[in-house]
């Protein structure tokens, strides 16, 4: 039986064909190298590579040795990885979902890569409404969530998506046609209310009680929907900050997005209830940060 070191070495020489880069990838000696190589032709009884002062050149038997083992070790290893995912509990299933269609390309560059390291860990993927999407987190329906920060009393994990914040007003509206505007203004016409189920910190972030200045911010009426908050701004009952892909995902000849000079960015990405924390969740969150998402296609 060949020891795991000796197949990597061979496997490695083979792909290489150079002593020295062979002996740097496995952070070894080239003479180490050179000592295993040696061992195994004359456990084989023949060459398996063709060494000269310029080259290596693997040989006929070298390279059909090559071609048995490569799948072998690619089946050890995927077999070790199953055994490490169900002693960590990346077996079952992980439900994953989403608000908005805008963080739909996200979350399937996060899922495609779970699904890569992980194959025996089913997701599922669903989509929530602002009505239901906390209650979904705290009922165990969904595991993890990509949504909007801040998301009060729950995990999260590093924002995986950034974008300016923009009003949205009647197409009729003075401010339609403005280059920017200042949060300030947002004393001087009432402000679309989101569910009352949604997040507290989410909703003093997106729609504030008072200015910078310390204003006091009018109440508009509230919306049950995003689309229903659209709607009701296009009637003219109030304005509305939201994300800058909205005009993107939302276009609407009804209403007009005017750029916020003086506010913060948003922020998107993962959130899940702590106590419900599992390796799956952490795997996804881990996923969806390797994925490079960080910086990508906004949301709003």
């Amino acid at each position: 039986m060949l020891e795991r070191h000796e197949v990597e070495t061979f496997l490695t020489l083979a792909e290489e064909l150079h002593f020295g880069r062979t002996a740097e990838r496995l952070r070894v000696t080239t003479g180490r190298i050179s000592h295993v190589v040696r061992k195994l032709e004359r456990r084989v009884g023949a060459p398996l590579f063709e060494r000269t002062s310029r080259r290596v050149r693997i040989t006929p038997i070298g390279r059909q040795l090559a071609d048995d083992l490569a799948p072998l070790v690619e089946q050890m290893d995927a077999a070790v990885r199953r055994a490490v995912d169900a002693g960590r509990g990346m077996t079952g299933r992980l439900r994953v979902a989403f608000l908005g269609e805008y963080v739909a390309p996200v979350l399937l560059k996060a899922v495609a890569l779970f699904t890569a390291r992980h194959p025996d860990c089913a997701v599922e993927v669903h989509e929530v409404q602002l009505y239901n999407s906390r209650a979904s987190l705290l009922d165990g329906s969904i595991d993890v969530l990509v949504a909007s920060y801040p998301f009060d009393g729950m995990a999260r994990g590093p924002a995986l998506m950034m974008e300016r914040r923009m009003l949205a007003v009647s197409a009729a509206h003075p401010l339609a046609g403005s280059e920017s505007v200042s949060l300030e203004v947002l004393a001087d016409h009432p402000v679309i209310q989101y569910p009352e189920v949604t997040s507290a910190e989410f909703k003093r972030d997106r729609t504030p009680g008072h200015t910078p200045s310390g204003r006091p911010v009018p109440k508009g009426p509230h919306g049950r929907t995003f689309s229903e908050m659209l709607t009701l701004v296009a009637l003219g009952r109030g304005v509305l900050p939201v994300g800058e892909q909205t005009r993107r995902y939302h276009p609407r000849p009804d209403v007009a997005y005017v750029p916020i000079h003086d506010a913060p960015p948003i922020e998107r990405g993962p959130v899940w209830l702590e106590a419900n924390t599992t390796a799956r969740i952490q795997e996804f969150v881990r996923a969806a940060t390797d994925a490079g998402t960080a910086g990508s296609e906004p949301a709003g």
